[in-house]
């Protein structure tokens, strides 16, 4: 045997042993494609867990406020300032955010160079603009619900507030250029429908037992809760657009701590021209610590339920809210509950199923633009929208 099938068969014997005791790996049967597609839906499958506790959480938290608001203050009578008590929630919320700052690894900021808190929190002061003016547009929320309120019975504002709905779609469509299909419109309507005809009782109450001034103006007043609800349904869209394709992509803890800020100068504001030097601080009770409490908690979930969702999935969650609040307020505090309000408090829980399990295509397919070279291409404002789905 010459050299050459000596070392051919000593090969042959030492492939054969490595394929004996360690067996190679198999080839896949699934395509490279199905293999990123199978950990797509694992990855789907994970943030729509995510959202769905969010939302879950959102949805007790606005009912435990509610229903803890009504007991402090209707019951109990606790006199207190509403401003002091917002002030403290955003105190609250900027703190929390900040100790989440600090604590999470991973902040992203544009330069690298935000080593120690005081520059991460001085870089978040600086670079705040945005949210800055998402603070004052509610300061002006809060001041238009005023008006509206002086002018305007309990009754047809309830009326008007319900278009909340419809007008953060209605931006969503406009601003996010997001497709809903038909069902989902019958159904954000079926559901503005369910929830005043849930709320009727209420304020039927309300108007019998509140007289408006004498120089009410009902047009003020009309026309300060319409624009109070196209800003409330711009508001939201401009959050969830901030939060998904600005280009400084900073975390949900660094928006909430920008927003806190911009917000307590607006507080401090209403509470100059409501609440005199004596009044500061007075009728404190645990009641609206707790209350104060909850009411950063819900800044904080809203944020996160943007994130994982969409500002409809937070508008859903919180008129969710109004139907269990309304329960618990029946058990606890013997509030209405009529049998019209339960048949309308199905027709909110149907709308909101009906929009949530929606399967209807509603997306038209993206413009595409001709490059220099021939090839398509994705216009600027497809590809926002692509990344914002994405992040849905």
């Amino acid at each position: 045997m010459d050299l050459g099938q000596h070392h051919r068969k000593t090969s042959k014997r030492v492939q054969e042993t490595f394929y004996k005791d360690d067996t190679p790996p198999r080839a896949s049967s699934k395509p490279s494609s199905l293999i990123m597609s199978d950990n797509n839906k694992s990855i789907f499958s994970c943030m729509n867990s995510i959202r769905m506790v969010v939302l879950v959480v959102l949805c007790l938290q606005n009912s435990l406020f509610t229903v803890i608001r009504r007991y402090s203050l209707g019951t109990r009578q606790e006199k207190y300032s509403k401003y002091e008590v917002l002030l403290v929630s955003e105190i609250m919320k900027m703190i929390f955010s900040a100790y989440m700052i600090v604590k999470s690894e991973d902040t992203i900021t544009t330069t690298g160079k935000h080593r120690t808190m005081q520059q991460r929190l001085g870089y978040l002061i600086s670079t705040s603009q945005k949210m800055i003016g998402l603070a004052l547009i509610y300061g002006a929320m809060n001041t238009l619900s005023l008006i509206s309120l002086k002018n305007i019975g309990a009754g047809m504002f309830t009326i008007f507030a319900q278009c909340k709905i419809l007008t953060t779609a209605a931006c969503s469509s406009l601003i996010l250029r997001r497709q809903y299909s038909w069902t989902q419109w019958r159904a954000l309507i079926a559901l503005s429908l369910g929830v005043l005809l849930f709320s009727q009782p209420i304020w039927d109450k309300n108007d019998t037992s509140t007289e408006l001034d004498t120089d009410a103006n009902v047009l003020l007043g009309t026309a300060a809760v319409l624009i109070e609800v196209t800003l409330s349904g711009f508001s939201s869209i401009y959050f969830e657009k901030v939060i998904k394709t600005d280009p400084l992509q900073l975390s949900i803890w660094e928006r909430n701590f920008q927003l806190a800020f911009g917000s307590v100068p607006v507080y401090l504001a209403f509470m100059a021209f409501t609440t005199s030097p004596a009044e500061i601080g007075a009728g404190w009770t645990p009641l609206a610590w707790g209350v104060a409490s909850l009411g950063a908690a819900g800044g904080l979930l809203v944020a996160l339920s943007i994130k994982y969702g969409d500002s409809i999935l937070k508008t859903l969650a919180t008129t969710g809210a109004i139907i269990l609040s309304s329960v618990l307020d029946h058990v606890w505090l013997g509030g209405p509950l009529t049998p019209a309000m339960m048949i309308a408090a199905g027709q909110v829980v149907i709308s909101i199923c009906n929009y949530t399990f929606d399967t209807t295509p509603a997306a038209s397919p993206p413009v595409v633009s001709k490059s220099e070279n021939g090839t398509s291409q994705l216009s600027e404002d497809d590809e926002e929208m692509a990344l914002i789905n994405e992040k849905k």
